[in-house]
């Protein structure tokens, strides 16, 4: 294969390479946020890992979009407060999410170019993830949103609001806003560091949102009664209808934090002789 070779101008010899963009995967630990998590603690992060593509509109702004698959989960046994270890509920799913973010780099950022290879930068975008809560039963596997836990399959109307609690979905959007820091290495290779918080639209990413039903209204000894309010194993039955369950004002969250590896795209442009 030729290379290409542009004419010399009259200020010294053009660099025909030009950065396009960049492919890149990345591999961290995600954390969730919400009705079980209500401290924001950092204490059980799970597996993460992703891909982008990345494209460079100019040395300081660039369009990405992302694939990732993550773990998350939490219980109550984890939390210092009273109330929650006694309500003694947990949750495990997986996540898989796709977002288009735009960057923009602090520093000027030019791959290659000597001094301009570091920068912070700040992200921010719109995503859509999928998610399936799941609790374990005498160590299997159970499904949450099927057995409609807080009445949404059989139509049960909150006593505040009057309406029937309809079934949530598998899928909801997210608004991905963080920071990181990339560092180009060469030509060819980048290495990147970025934490994104996800704000979510639903409240049902840990199957907990509003408030408890009453044992009665499940089939006597059914997943759904018995996951529904797993205080009884503390020794206490707590679920009474219209108990605390959740805090449905506040939609649930997550995080990643990642480190990447990409590899530049270039093209090559010679100058105008004008």
């Amino acid at each position: 294969m030729s290379a290409v070779v542009c004419a010399t101008s009259a200020q010294g010899t053009f660099n025909p390479e030009e950065i396009q963009g960049e492919f890149g995967i990345t591999l961290g630990a995600a954390h969730y946020f919400g009705d079980l998590n209500t401290r924001a603690a950092l204490n059980r992060p799970k597996f993460a890992i992703g891909g982008f593509y990345r494209k460079q509109f100019n040395n300081y702004l660039a369009a990405k979009l992302s694939l990732h698959y993550a773990q998350l989960g939490y219980s109550d046994v984890y939390s210092k407060n009273l109330y929650q270890k006694t309500r003694n509920l947990s949750f495990n799913t997986e996540i898989f999410e796709v977002a288009l973010s735009g960057d923009f780099n602090f520093f000027r950022y030019s791959p290659g170019e000597k001094g301009f290879n570091f920068t912070p930068y700040v992200t921010l975008g719109l995503g859509l993830f999928s998610y399936n809560p799941y609790a374990y039963l005498n160590g299997k596997k159970v499904f949450l949103r099927p057995l409609g836990t807080e009445g949404q399959n059989i139509g049960y109307k909150d006593p505040n609001t009057g309406k029937a609690r309809k079934p949530y979905g598998s899928m909801s959007a997210c608004i991905p806003i963080g920071m990181g820091i990339k560092y180009n290495v060469n030509d060819k290779f980048n290495f990147s560091f970025q934490i994104a918080h996800r704000l979510t639209f639903t409240d049902y990413l840990d199957d907990v949102s509003s408030t408890f039903i009453g044992a009665d209204k499940f089939i006597a000894g059914s997943n759904a009664q018995i996951l529904q309010d797993r205080s009884f194993e503390k020794g206490t039955t707590i679920g009474i209808e219209n108990r605390q369950r959740g805090f449905s004002k506040q939609k649930d969250q997550y995080i990643i934090a990642e480190i990447g590896i990409s590899f530049n795209i270039t093209s090559y442009k010679c100058p105008s002789n004008f």
